[in-house]
Parts: structure tokens; sequence; C-alpha cells
């Protein structure tokens, strides 16, 4: 291993040792004053996310603000961590939640900001300290990141960017001083390094793909579902794992909804990243949008009927397309990151479900009715991290977020997730 990256890792478990001795309510302190930090520099910030990935620069600052939100929260949060009495006949009878140590953060380019601070957070105010390998393009948002601890006043060593290759993700997470992982990104990515985490005992969160279902009910909003729908399909030019990808049109109301919906789609033309009226910019890589077009291709293929064209307008940007795809087009089993939308037709609930369940992922789901009977329904069996009634999906702090299936395990945001990296101990004795 190279000697830099050893030195941060023996960095992080020495100061993991004063870090776990640090009181809750003085490290919400910290956590209160790097959300201020956030907050003062959301343009500046949201400057370093747009050069690196292209995202609209609105959304980049809108971002940081909510990394700012998200930290507040926890900086104002219960503390869940302290020692859990249980009646007993003993004298000693409690539960004590211990940190694990240095937790390795392997994170994605698509919110370079908000997906290491939703990790580092609570793994943070748990009593663990965090490395991170960001992905390749954004360096430079995980080099700011670790900036922003230092200027809150965090003591040296609690977060540190490891500018590093996938390569060496596999020794790093095989040192001794490392004591879990949490991982944002494919299912290839995530199979691999839960496999390395296995074999060495050491704990591991996936937050992986998904393919969300945006199940349109005949008793629906129709404008605002449409309105919605194409936001949640093309926000961060439809690179987000809980976008919108699967528009299930129950199919009585597919001649009234398609056409609102497709001119809502066409108001998202890509622009200047830079220009804060700017609702879709590129994609973040010309070597994605590569891959979009061979699974656009793919799905032609295999039967899909154009909508509208996915045309490609420069090494990175597209005009985005939508598709009607029928059950068993193998395009269905992938997650397409891009903007490129699938419309299904359902008859009824019953099928519009079925349709929804049929894939790998179970990251979250999207269904609009105004029927109470109807929502339970789809509430109690979907299958799906997450279920949202007449909304998008979007992440908030205040709730517990992850999935099932194919699309990981393991809790991130919320209380909960405080207790993702530590070991409860019994306390048991007279």
């Amino acid at each position: 291993m190279e000697q830099l990256i050893e030195n941060k890792l023996v960095k992080a478990d020495q100061a993991f040792t004063e870090w776990r001795k640090v009181s809750f309510e003085e490290r919400q302190k910290l956590i209160a004053k790097a959300a201020e930090v956030l907050k003062n520099h959301a343009e500046e910030y949201g400057a370093i996310i747009t050069r690196e990935m292209n995202k609209p620069i609105s959304q980049a600052i809108a971002e940081v603000e909510k990394c700012a939100s998200m930290m507040q929260y926890y900086a104002d949060a219960e503390n869940v961590l302290q020692p859990e009495k249980i009646d007993s006949e003993y004298h000693f009878s409690e539960i004590r939640y211990i940190p694990k140590g240095v937790i390795l953060g392997v994170m994605p380019w698509n919110f370079p900001f908000w997906q290491v601070l939703r990790f580092a957070t609570p793994a943070i105010l748990a009593g663990n300290t965090v490395v991170l390998k960001h992905a390749s393009i954004c360096f430079g948002s995980g080099n700011t990141i670790e900036k922003i601890f230092k200027e809150a006043g965090f003591p040296e060593g609690i977060f540190q960017n490891l500018e590093v290759g996938h390569k060496e993700v596999k020794e790093i997470l095989e040192h001794d001083a490392v004591k879990g992982v949490s991982l944002t990104g494919s299912g290839k990515a995530g199979g691999e390094v839960a496999s390395i985490a296995g074999l060495n005992i050491k704990k591991s969160l996936l937050e992986l793909g998904g393919s969300d279902a945006f199940i349109v009910l005949d008793d629906a909003d129709l404008n605002e579902a449409a309105k919605v729908g194409a936001l949640a399909r093309l926000q961060n030019c439809g690179q987000t794992c809980v976008a919108a990808k699967r528009f299930i049109i129950e199919s009585s109301v597919e001649n009234e909804f398609l056409p609102q919906f497709i001119e809502e789609y066409k108001k998202f033309v890509p622009g200047d990243p830079m220009n804060k009226e700017t609702k879709i910019g590129g994609m973040a890589r010309p070597d994605l949008a590569d891959d979009l077009e061979k699974q656009y291709q793919k799905a032609i293929d295999n039967g899909a009927e154009v909508i509208l064209p996915l045309e490609r307008i420069s090494e990175n940007e597209f005009q985005p397309g939508l598709i009607k795809v029928k059950e068993g087009n193998p395009i269905l089993q992938e997650e397409l990151f891009g903007p490129l939308g699938m419309v299904m037709i359902a008859k009824d609930d019953d099928e519009a479900l079925q349709m929804a369940n049929d894939i790998p992922f179970g990251l979250s789901n999207s269904v609009w009715t105004k029927d109470a009977k109807r929502q339970q329904f789809f509430i109690e069996e979907l299958e799906s991290g997450t279920v949202n009634i007449n909304r998008m999906t979007s992440s908030d702090p205040r709730f517990p977020f992850g999935g099932t299936k194919a699309s990981g395990y393991g809790t991130e945001l919320s209380l909960i997730a405080l207790k993702e990296f530590v070991t409860p101990k019994t306390v048991v004795g007279n």
C-alpha cells in the first residue's frame, strides 16, 4: 500500500481512539458548525459540483443546501446511542452502543456532496472516523468536504479524502484499521465490495441501483402527476438512483395522461449548466452517454416503441427520450441512468403492481391515486424500501433511506442510521 494512504488510515485509527470518548453533544456542536459552513458557501461549493459532473448550478446549490439541512438535523437529533436500561433481575442490565472505528465510504459522482455527507454525518456522530474513496471525477468535492470538517473545528483525522482508484479499495478495506464500509453505486461494485468485507468479517452497507415505478391510476391528479413525473425522471439528467424510470399508466387514462406528460417532458432542454435557468445539463461523462445509447437501442431492438427519440446533441448531452415498453423486454431488468424514461400500460391495479415488482430492484416507488384503499394496497404490496403517495421520491433526513432486493441493504438517514456502524454491547451482572 502506498505510504501516504497507509499514513492516513493510521491517522484515522489514532483519531478514533480519542473521538470515541468525545460526548455526543460535543460532536453535535461540531456538526452544527459544519452545517453553517455549507450554508455560507452554497454557491461556491455548488460551482464545484457543476464543474465536475455537469449538474445544473441551481440543482448543485440545492444539493449543498440540503446537506446543510441534513447536518443540522443530526446536530439537533435525540441521542439514541446513550446506554439503554433494561428491566431485569440483575443489578447491571443495559445495552451500550460502541462505535466500530474507521469506516470507508465508497461514493459516486451523481450527488458528490450529498451521498458523502449522508453517510459520513451519522457515522461520525456515532463516534467513528471516516475515510472517503470518491469517484475519480469528484476528487475536488472530496477534498472540499475534508476542508469543511477542518473549518468546522473537527480534530485531524476524523474525515479524510483518499485520492485513489477502484483498484485500491480492496487493499484499504482489508487494512486492519478499517472496520466497515458504506458503498453507494452499481450492483456490480456493491457485490465486489460486500464480498471483500464479508471475507474479512467487516460490516457493509450498500445503497445500489433502482428502477423506480411511477404508477398513475385513473383517479389521480393527472396534471400534477405529469409535471412531477417529468421532473422525477429528468432531474440531475436522470442520473439518480431513485429517479422515476418506469411510468406505469392505467390504460383508461393513457390517452389523457400521456399528452400532458410529453408536454412537460419536452420542457427539459439541455443548456449551459452554469446558467441558473437551465433545467437539464449533460451527463457526467461521455462513456456514460455511450452506455445509455446502447441501452436505448437494445430496448428498440426488443420491441420498444419510440414516443420521444433519445437524440444525442453533443458528446454528453441528449434531448431526453421516452419509450413505450412491454413486459418481457430485457431492458426492464436494467437500470437506465440518464434522460430516458419508459412507459408501460396496465389494465388495472393488480397488473400495475405486478409490473412494478417484476424487476430485480427494490429502492422506491411512487403511486398516484386519491383513493385510500388503493393507496393502502400499494403501500402493503410494493417491494421497495420507500413508497411515495402522490409525490416523487426524494430523501429526507427524518426518514430512513435504503432498498431491498438488488437495491442493497442497510439504512441511511434518520435516527436509525446512527446505529449502522456501532456494536450493541450487552452489560449484565450483579
